[in-house]
């Protein structure tokens, strides 16, 4: 038996391809928890599945029992202590390469052409545990974290499979254990890492508002001393500019701005105010200043 530790569009997916592989036999209960700082963090319907399905699904908040011979945690965010349960981890990169944390938005921005999942079992530090399996899948840019989210699920839902395979046909799990000469690590992420760098080129901004728009809250800059979030972007036809101000709308087209970067010129094409979440855009106005 298998108790699941789901959160996010990952851990429904999960769900979803263990109940319609004929897994439900063996998933003990489901446990989940909410996550404010995105805007669908998929609580309900992970709840719902396990409703329409009849599995025991609890609340992180709520008191249960893990009492399944292994656990699964995916997209979990806290630390777990299981006193019997083999608890596998699937984190969201080829370790030992990323291991911490977003792993998948630093996997990005350092444009890799290959991204994947890792199951491990979990250890006393985290992501350095033995490696059961991987999977990869090869990625072109530019691309959206949202495609590369849906991309990666794929290989979620191959790992547990196999795993889960493994599991009610009483094989054992067999594992590695890592090269630490190849360690890396990816470091959290907060507000300020969200915050939009104009001196930068288009290219590179471009990647920055791909690599942090939905599920996450999305790049951020300022306009007259509002805060902004930017969904989607894409370069502009470079001009020549005597006096390059990074920053500075230079044209509009149709009321989309056209705003000078280090390097080149970008056109943002969709953004909303922070704060009451209405469209920036277009607008009338020349003299806008973006920091």
């Amino acid at each position: 038996m298998v108790t699941l530790f789901l959160m996010s569009k990952k851990g429904l997916l999960v769900l979803d391809a263990l109940i319609q592989s004929g897994y439900v036999d063996i998933i003990d209960k489901v446990v989940s928890a909410r996550d404010t700082s995105i805007p669908n963090d998929y609580y309900e319907e992970i709840k719902n599945t396990c409703q329409e399905n009849q599995i025991s699904f609890y609340d992180k908040s709520e008191r249960y029992r893990v009492t399944s011979k292994f656990a699964f945690a995916v997209s979990w965010r806290w630390i777990l202590k299981l006193k019997k349960a083999k608890l596998i981890i699937f984190h969201d990169s080829l370790l030992p390469k990323y291991r911490g944390f977003n792993p998948l938005v630093s996997c990005l921005l350092n444009r890799e052409e290959e991204i994947g999942v890792t199951a491990l079992f979990a250890s006393k530090e985290f992501d350095t545990g033995p490696i059961i399996m991987q999977s990869s899948s090869k990625i072109t840019y530019p691309i959206k974290l949202s495609k590369a989210i849906d991309t990666i699920s794929q290989n979620y839902i191959v790992l547990c499979l196999n795993i889960a395979s493994k599991i009610k046909s009483n094989i054992d799990i067999d594992s590695k254990p890592q090269n630490e000469k190849d360690a890396t690590y990816s470091v959290w992420r907060d507000e300020e890492d969200y915050r939009i760098d104009w001196n930068k080129s288009a290219d590179d901004i471009c990647l920055h508002v791909d690599s942090l728009g939905y599920p996450y809250l999305g790049a951020s800059c300022y306009i007259e001393n509002e805060k902004i979030r930017v969904f989607e972007v894409e370069k502009y036809e470079n001009l020549h500019i005597e006096n390059r101000v990074p920053g500075k709308l230079i044209l509009k087209k149709r009321g989309l701005p056209v705003v000078i970067c280090g390097d080149g010129l970008l056109k943002i094409k969709s953004a909303v105010y922070d704060d009451s979440k209405e469209p920036v855009f277009p607008t009338k106005k020349y003299r806008l200043r973006f920091t």
